[in-house]
């Protein structure tokens, strides 16, 4: 294999284009193998293979910085910059995260996993680069699908007019997630169509130069295009036009499907499948909501696939689908706009990227009080990546004027909470779909949710009350039924207020009160009930995550960190109160 023969981007230099050409076919057979056994991102790993080899060839990385925006297609950067065993071994598959990570390699420049930041990250490494009169190349790696969110235009218009060396490599394989959406994108394939020498061009109208690779899985014009650029004064963008799941059939055929996929997805020739779930059940409520009301629209940022948004999906919604591309800002804002002119919108959008939000929600939504519907996915502890952490939704959102952020237990509660919201007009109201698998009660909910803050009893106790919020609803129940006396089991539905009559109520029997909730203490649900309490006799613990960046850490062993498991509540519930 040539790949016993790289170990280092320098083992690159000294091989013919021949060579390069078997070097690429031995990646994507190892990333092919690995991905399809661990799952992670597929279909842009195997499209930049070829430009990940000649930028290595070229550039002496990492004197000259290759910056990845989003990460999605770092996979053959690791495997060029001495981690192929990641690759190539499975028990150590797991060995290094999906994403680039500066604590694995000095190859990687940051921690990266939210998209469109990779000119704005490598902006500010060439302006330092600048002010400490060094040499070396930058290089901003961005797809083409990033390029619709707002920061990379921000960085693109500031990078522009650095006066020095800065290049931008835009990998454009017509597609991100999902389909692209925007107007720059006529212009991508105007250059595409013209072999960019259309008069027209966005680059340029920002005072970039320009150079196109037509064919951008060809090493030998790759290596030609990079050796012109290389050491430019000034900035310039490199257009290269890629396969997305190139050297896998099912991917270059299910490019949406194949943009990430689960273990075993090459097994079963298919991608992410869909079962009865929370996802299901909100895709046939819009279906059926849409179809009943013209003014209904679900708009996402995006990633569609997230919530089973698929192409039947959006085929069926038509003009009542809105996807913005990855601009989860503008999605806030829009929806804000859609609802103040008398539209229905249902913003649905991933936990993680929530933070990607603030202003417009602070801002553009809640102090205008638009009634929009967010549909938050995600949102709790997990293992994932530390880019992808979905564990800080509950005190971003819950602590904005106006909000209303539900939590619900149930398919009942949910399908209310969600109807209620579409159909109101006084808030704009965030509901947390549940994390665990569906739970139904059979029985109709008949709350009304128009009454705001208003906690739901579930069993009547005494000396101890414990408030089991969302996910966590279930490990209340577990701890409840563990205890050896009658406690009160709560089901607080709100997570933006609180039930003070119930608050001061529980004050006559009771000396402890329990909060769980699957999200970050700190600005947390359990904090507003601890705050209430502040100057009672009344004890308050609270149980939740920690304020840290896990990274890939077990589940289970985040639970027994944060002591979140029934037998170390039930201990130290003992404890308080004996």
């Amino acid at each position: 294999m040539i790949l016993d023969k790289v170990n280092t981007p320098d083992d690159l230099k000294v091989l013919s284009i021949p060579e390069m050409e078997t070097l690429a076919d031995e990646m994507r057979e190892i990333i092919i193998k690995k991905v399809n056994k661990t799952g992670g991102h597929f279909g842009p790993n195997l499209g930049i293979v070829e430009a990940t080899i000649a930028l290595h060839y070229v550039f002496n990385s990492p004197v000259d910085k290759i910056i990845y925006d989003v990460s999605h297609q770092c996979y053959p950067h690791k495997i060029l910059t001495g981690r192929k065993e990641g690759f190539l071994y499975p028990e150590k598959y797991l060995k290094y995260t999906g994403y680039t990570a500066p604590e694995e390699c000095e190859h990687d420049f940051f921690k990266v996993g939210h998209t469109s930041t990779s000119v704005s990250l490598a902006t500010g490494v060439a302006k330092a680069r600048d002010l400490k009169d060094e040499k070396g190349n930058v290089i901003a790696l961005i797809g083409d699908g990033s390029l619709s969110g707002g920061e990379a235009l921000e960085g693109l218009d500031n990078a522009a007019v650095l006066g020095s060396n800065f290049i931008v490599v835009v990998n454009d394989n017509d597609q991100s997630i999902a389909e692209n959406h925007g107007g720059l994108y006529d212009n991508l394939k105007l250059l595409r169509e013209t072999d960019g020498k259309a008069q027209c061009n966005f680059f340029k109208s920002l005072g970039f130069d320009y150079v196109l690779v037509k064919e951008g899985n060809n090493i030998e014009k790759l290596i030609e295009a990079f050796k012109s650029v290389k050491d430019s004064t000034h900035p310039v963008v490199v257009h290269i036009c890629t396969q997305k799941g190139k050297g896998c059939k099912a991917a270059e055929e299910n490019r949406e499907g194949f943009h990430w996929i689960l273990p075993g997805a090459l097994d079963n020739n298919q991608s992410c499948g869909m079962e009865e779930s929370y996802t299901s059940i909100t895709r046939e409520y819009i279906l059926n909501k849409a179809k009943q009301d013209k003014t209904v629209i679900a708009v996402n940022a995006g990633t569609p696939g997230v919530f089973g948004f698929d192409k039947e999906f959006r085929a069926q919604m038509g003009k009542q689908y809105l996807d913005v591309g990855i601009a989860e800002e503008h999605a806030v804002a829009c929806a804000s706009g859609l609802a103040t002119n008398g539209a229905k919108p249902i913003f649905a959008v991933m936990s993680s990227f929530v933070q990607r939000t603030y202003d417009q929600m602070s801002q553009d939504l809640c102090l205008n009080n638009s009634p929009i519907t967010m549909l938050v996915y995600w949102g709790g502890i997990s293992g994932a990546d530390a880019t992808h952490l979905c564990t800080f939704d509950i005190p971003l959102i819950s602590n904005i004027p106006n909000m209303v952020y539900l939590a619900p237990t149930n398919k009942e509660e949910y399908l209310k909470m969600l109807d209620w919201s579409v159909e109101q007009t006084e808030h704009p109201v965030a509901i947390r779909v549940p994390m665990c698998g569906l739970n139904s009660t059979g029985l109709e909910d008949t709350t009304d949710y128009s009454i705001l803050n208003k906690f739901k009893v579930i069993s009547k106790g005494e000396k101890v009350a414990i408030l089991g919020l969302g996910n966590f609803f279930g490990l209340a129940k577990e701890v409840e039924e563990a205890l050896d006396f009658n406690a009160t089991l709560i089901n607080p539905l709100f997570m933006t207020g609180l039930d003070i009559e119930l608050l001061e109520e529980l004050k006559k029997d009771h000396s402890l009160v329990i909060t769980l909730e699957d999200g970050e203490l700190d600005g947390g649900f359990g904090e507003k009930i601890a705050r209430f309490y502040g100057n009672s006799d009344m004890k308050v613990l609270n149980y939740g995550a920690k304020k840290e960046f896990t990274d890939r850490a077990p589940l289970d062993e985040l639970y027994q960190r944060y002591h979140l498991t029934k037998e170390q509540i039930v201990d130290e519930i003992r404890a308080c109160i004996s």
